[in-house]
């Protein structure tokens, strides 16, 4: 058997954010092993080159000194030597996003392809793991949160871990510090909650309501055949929103304010929110963790991999994620279509949708989406929303156009079968002759239309279809996310075309958009608002201001750009009716009400 690769990492200096990586090669390369860190991470279609938070590193063999010479931005070569090869990196870690790693006196943590360095060649061998705990005094009462097999280690200890290559020693995040921990079971399978941050969270509902979504994602596709755990981690700051998933674990950023407290009862939007991204992240288990394009299978992360089917893996789980929210009984078919009126809204508001398709967003993923700028409104489509409601759409086709013989799930369910599990990502066509597989339509019109066009989605028919009026509104406001009819006592007032936020204590305009007042006007991102027809505007009281004025008002605004002061005359226009909600419709017929319950699993 081949020996293991063996890692260590160590919180070296928190004070300092550095974390010390060693790692032993018993057997390199004769001519010179080369090791390499990753560019970017599964999931976050970026690169980010983490080897720019390589601080030093050194190698040495019995004791010897062995010389390290950088071949690329993310990779060395050591010199030959036929013995061991020992490693040691110190890295730099204060990214507290989901995808980097962060270290200070509070607690750890990290993502793998951060601090791991690649055995190149070597892959396929086992890979374990020391995790030490930072020098006493400090983390006397720290705990480790990973999904990484123990190996020694005590639950929720330092010690040694295990991991059967490369691949799976970089897909376990790990999370170090004072930790509040829930544990509950899905389908027998063990599953946990660590969160950090400081709360009176109510932690036995979390674990009962995380139990309910995952059983019911798991209703649909099965457990996968290695799914053997499962951890959330959960970093809960006073303000925040974000996840990336893995293949045992997923980790989530979610204010501590949007979690319940053991006085609550209902569930408030803000905890309808984390739930949307616990269900969202855990669908990911199934859809792109082991069920992924062809061009992922295996991951090259030295550079770009491009795919137009991540509308696929990202928008179809945004579709499935707030679905199995009112699918396991968490909210209602009411609270579900506010949801849906909020996604179609922030798509119906991006004119970038009708100049990229999904598939050309989900190609440009690398130098668009992860890479946006002040026009990004204007010239991007995101391949979540909008992707998320071409599964609406296709699967709301599917049910009225085979009776309900087929539907979304059908489709899932098969692509399941033959690429879940199989080793063979998904081709790029591969969804699409799914459907048509099962439900012996033509679909290429359809997906011609929705996948590699701009225009409009027939969601209106689709959801009148299930007995759902699709109606649209102006916005009331800059906080107006839809969902809901507008205020009859509050008539919306003109809008600027423009948003306008708080930034280092000055309102800055931070997106133009396209035909709007502000930039017929010649108003430019990065604007400072000064003042609107002689008065101070600020992004706190735009929307108060605009209200006390009518369509077609010609104004003065005042903006510095830089340090030069200008006048410009901006002529006011009412907001386009982009708003969207959606409410259930009274007079459905049997056959449409049976339609929508067997969408929505109600009784």
């Amino acid at each position: 058997m081949s020996a293991a690769h063996v890692y260590s990492i160590w919180p070296k200096d928190p004070a300092a954010h550095l974390y010390e990586v060693s790692l032993t090669v018993e057997t390199p390369d004769p001519n010179g092993q080369v090791f390499e860190m990753p560019a970017w991470i599964p999931g976050s279609y970026m690169i980010r080159d983490y080897a720019r938070h390589v601080v030093s590193i050194r190698a040495e063999s019995d004791g010897c000194a062995v010389k390290l010479r950088k071949l690329n931005k993310s990779s060395w070569q050591a010199d030959a030597v036929n013995r061991p090869i020992t490693v040691v990196v110190e890295v730099y870690g204060y990214d507290q996003s989901v995808r980097g790693a962060h270290l200070d006196t509070t607690h750890a943590y990290f993502n793998g392809p951060c601090v791991f360095l690649c055995v190149t060649g070597q892959e396929e061998r086992k890979c374990m793991l020391a995790i030490r705990p930072p020098d006493a005094p400090l983390g006397k009462d720290w705990r480790v949160a990973t999904s990484m097999r123990r190996e020694g280690a005590e639950p929720y200890g330092f010690g040694d871990y295990m991991a059967d290559d490369y691949a799976e020693l970089i897909d376990h995040p790990v999370e170090i510090g004072q930790l509040s921990i829930g544990e509950f079971n899905v389908n027998g399978i063990p599953h946990a909650i660590a969160i950090r941050g400081q709360s009176r969270i109510d932690i036995a509902r979390v674990c009962h309501d995380l139990q309910t979504v995952c059983e019911q994602q798991m209703s649909l596709l099965g457990a996968p055949q290695d799914l053997d755990r499962y951890l959330f981690l959960l970093d809960a700051p006073g303000s925040g929103y974000g996840g990336l998933e893995h293949r045992w674990s997923s980790s989530l950023v979610c204010a501590r304010d949007n979690l319940p407290l053991r006085s609550d009862t209902d569930i408030s939007d803000g905890y309808r929110t984390f739930l949307g991204l616990v269900s969202h992240e855990y669908f990911h288990l199934w859809n792109i963790k082991r069920m992924k394009p062809a061009v992922f299978t295996p991951y090259d992360l030295s550079r770009e991999v491009h795919t137009g089917l991540l509308w696929v893996f990202e928008g179809i789980t945004s579709y499935y994620d707030d679905l199995a929210l009112v699918r396991s009984g968490l909210i209602s078919p009411e609270s579900y279509l506010e949801l849906l009126g909020q996604t179609i809204t922030r798509v119906l508001r991006g004119a970038g949708r009708a100049r990229q398709s999904v598939e050309e967003s989900s190609f440009d993923a690398w130098t668009k989406f992860y890479k946006q700028d002040a026009n990004a409104s204007n010239a991007i489509v995101s391949y979540y929303a909008k992707g998320a409601l071409i599964a609406l759409s296709l699967d709301l086709k599917l049910r009225q156009e085979t009776q309900g013989k087929s539907t979304l799930d059908d489709v899932m369910q098969v692509c399941w079968d033959r690429w879940g599990e199989s080793g063979v990502g998904m081709p790029e066509d591969g969804l699409e002759v799914v459907c048509e597989e099962i439900s012996g339509l033509d679909l290429a019109d359809f997906f011609a239309a929705s996948i590699r066009g701009t225009g409009e989605l027939p969601l209106k028919k689709l959801l009148g279809s299930c007995g759902i009026k699709y109606e649209l509104r102006q916005a009331s406001g800059s906080d107006d996310k839809g969902g809901k009819p507008g205020k009859t006592s509050e008539a919306p007032g003109p809008w600027l075309g423009a948003s306008l936020l708080e930034r280092d204590s000055r309102s800055v305009f931070t997106a133009i958009y396209n035909g709007g007042p502000a930039e017929l006007a010649g108003v430019a991102p990065g604007d400072i608002a000064v003042a609107l027809d002689g008065i101070a505007l600020t992004a706190a009281n735009c929307d108060r201001r605009l209200r006390t004025y009518r369509d077609k008002d010609t104004l003065e605004l005042v903006v510095f750009r830089g340090d030069e002061l200008l006048s410009m005359k901006v002529k006011l226009e009412l907001a386009p009716k982009t708003t969207c909600y959606l409410q259930i419709s009274p007079d459905a017929d049997d056959t449409i009400v049976s339609r929508r319950n067997a969408w929505l699993h109600v009784n």
